[in-house]
């Protein structure tokens, strides 16, 4: 079982991809398989909604790290979005990201547990953390908590190191996400069906 980490900051080494680690750690002590993608620090185009990815499962621009990511999602069997918190918000970068990520492509996601995890230095990190749920309750993903919501806190990756509580959080997310993959595999193994998922209905307010 594989586990995928994107970094979203520009930071590649920074807080978020300290937070990251913590979570990949355990669930390397688990026996899951982790790999840590960095968006970097090109510019990432935002999603133009054109749909030509429905089909093609792969966004027509593919000159930054979208489609490399959109080409282990099926190979894939978790997921961790990691942000830093700029401006109580996403950053830019995983905001355009994660757009043309999910966009015409839900379906690839569905039943495949995700987390989202946000640092920040002080506040705004409860915006930003709703933000990426969204992504992941739209598209049929079971959604992976810890014993806090899924924040560290510092301005540097020394400073948090010595976040104790995020760094506890991101442990016992990393064991929580590790337990729902097993319990997953367990339950196809004995048999049991994923959901069903009926034909998306598109109702409109304006017609």
């Amino acid at each position: 079982m594989k586990v995928l980490l994107v970094n979203g900051s520009p930071h590649k080494n920074g807080c978020t991809h300290t937070a990251l680690e913590e979570v990949a750690g355990e669930l390397n002590k688990q026996g899951i398989e982790t790999e840590i993608l960095w968006c970097g620090v090109k510019p990432t185009m935002g999603c133009i909604g054109c749909g030509k990815c429905k089909e093609t499962l792969q966004c027509w621009y593919g000159e930054d790290m979208v489609n490399e990511f959109l080409k282990k999602v099926k190979e894939t069997d978790g997921f961790v979005f990691g942000t830093p918190i700029h401006f109580a918000g996403t950053s830019g970068a995983i905001k355009c990201f994660m757009d043309r990520a999910f966009c015409s492509k839900l379906s690839i996601y569905a039943n495949k547990p995700a987390a989202a995890i946000v640092s920040c230095r002080r506040g705004g990190a409860q915006g930003g953390f709703e933000d990426m749920n969204r992504y992941f309750t739209i598209a049929n993903m079971p959604v992976v908590s810890s014993q806090y919501w899924n924040e560290v806190h510092g301005n540097t990756p020394e400073e948090v190191r010595q976040d104790l509580e995020g760094m506890q959080t991101m442990r016992q997310l990393g064991r929580n996400m590790a337990w729902m993959l097993r319990c997953i595999e367990a339950g196809k193994q004995a048999g049991i069906a994923e959901p069903e998922h009926e034909p998306a209905v598109k109702t409109n307010f304006i017609r």
